[in-house]
């Protein structure tokens, strides 16, 4: 069975975006960009929201074609045009779009199907409101969180209160010049 990974930017107090969903406070660069690369060329599938599925869309397909496109650029937006996609929506239930998959109910039995397809692992960036409902499935295998050095003090949680207890297993840390730390879990079986 393939894994689900998480990837998630976080601020110090836990939130994944600010009141209306602003990410401006994200420490990004090439620092962060070529160790999530990395770890993003083990995938050859993303898991999206229906809200980040969007913003990716209107980003990456034309991202390496800009004149000042830089090196993460080009390698994410080749990476972007090949992956097969998934989106969480119940919005979108019955659109086609092609190299993707709609999954708009059945979460757990729909998740665990693609997980049982032949290929890599499969990667879910940000998305929190999906991230959440596969959360409280136990549906994610392993947790990328980038911890930022900022305290945003209210904003959006992808801690609600409401899940059942996760045991998690550190894999493996990681700090960048930045001052953003890398904490990678996997969940304890």
């Amino acid at each position: 069975m393939r894994k689900l990974v998480s990837f998630m930017h976080i601020s110090l107090d836990g939130f994944v975006g600010g009141l209306n969903g602003e990410l401006d406070w994200i420490t990004h660069g090439g620092e962060i960009f070529d160790y999530a690369q990395d770890r993003t060329s083990q995938s050859d599938t993303a898991l999206y929201g229906r809200a980040t599925y969007q913003i990716m869309q209107d980003y990456w397909p034309t991202a390496a074609d800009a004149p000042d496109a830089s090196k993460h650029d080009i390698e994410h937006a080749k990476w972007y045009a090949k992956v097969k996609k998934v989106i969480l929506s119940r919005t979108w239930q019955g659109r086609e779009i092609p190299n993707t998959t709609i999954i708009s109910n059945s979460l757990a039995e729909n998740i665990n199907a693609v997980k049982n397809q032949e290929g890599k692992e499969i990667v879910i960036f940000g998305s929190p409101g999906a991230t959440h409902s596969l959360m409280l499935q136990d549906l994610i295998d392993e947790y990328w969180f980038f911890v930022n050095p900022i305290i945003l003090g209210k904003g959006i949680t992808l801690f609600r209160g409401n899940e059942e207890r996760i045991n998690l297993r550190l894999i493996k840390t990681r700090a960048f010049s930045s001052g953003v730390v890398c904490l990678h879990y996997e969940r304890k079986k």
